[in-house]
């Protein structure tokens, strides 16, 4: 079981939500879907197995999120991070450049394509920008040599917002969104 990559898309979600809400040291609640958990421990677990995983990943972590908690129902996986946990992302996380602006760029009414593209090419030479033909999502956005992250970026603009959900590359791939038509003759 790799714990590291749980451990930092935990710290990456309650980062990106201190982004948004702020930061308040308060219980916080995580919902995955057992598929996700398995790629992101990299084992292919049923959902009995990922709670006892889940129990040696809150041991192993307990100094950083003092000690989470997870429950199940139906492949559903709520994680509970203490108020200890949050603190302790708020307090030694740091800030993530990229994401600060980027939900800055998206929460200004009247955002475009075009602010979109923008930001994402002042971090990186090495952008991924598509168009997705259904409904699920406008574009997808991602940084192929992974830097700042690697995450995928569906955006949706919904007359003057933007709506937009982020995925691990494997979670992507699962989703199976179908065919995304990369912009610019990428």
């Amino acid at each position: 079981m790799n714990i590291e990559k749980l451990e930092k898309n935990l710290r990456d979600l309650i980062l990106e939500e201190q982004i948004k809400l702020g930061y308040r040291k308060e219980l916080l609640r995580l919902y995955y879907p057992l598929s996700s958990l398995n790629h992101l421990l990299e084992v292919d677990c049923t959902e009995e197995e990922m709670l006892e995983r889940m129990k040696e990943f809150s041991e192993a972590t307990r100094a950083h999120f003092g000690g989470i908690t997870a429950s199940s129902q139906k492949e559903r996986f709520c994680i509970q991070i203490p108020p200890e946990g949050v603190e302790y992302v708020h307090e030694h996380q740091g800030e993530d450049d990229f994401l600060v602006k980027f939900i800055q760029t998206i929460a200004h009414h009247g955002c475009t394509l075009q602010d979109v593209e923008t930001l994402f090419t002042q971090y990186s030479d090495q952008v991924f920008e598509g168009s997705y033909a259904g409904d699920d999502f406008d574009y997808l956005f991602y940084f192929r040599d992974n830097k700042p992250n690697d995450y995928r970026y569906c955006i949706t603009f919904e007359g003057r917002h933007v709506i937009y959900h982020r995925f691990t590359p494997e979670d992507y791939v699962d989703y199976d969104f179908g065919e995304v038509i990369p912009v610019k003759g990428e």
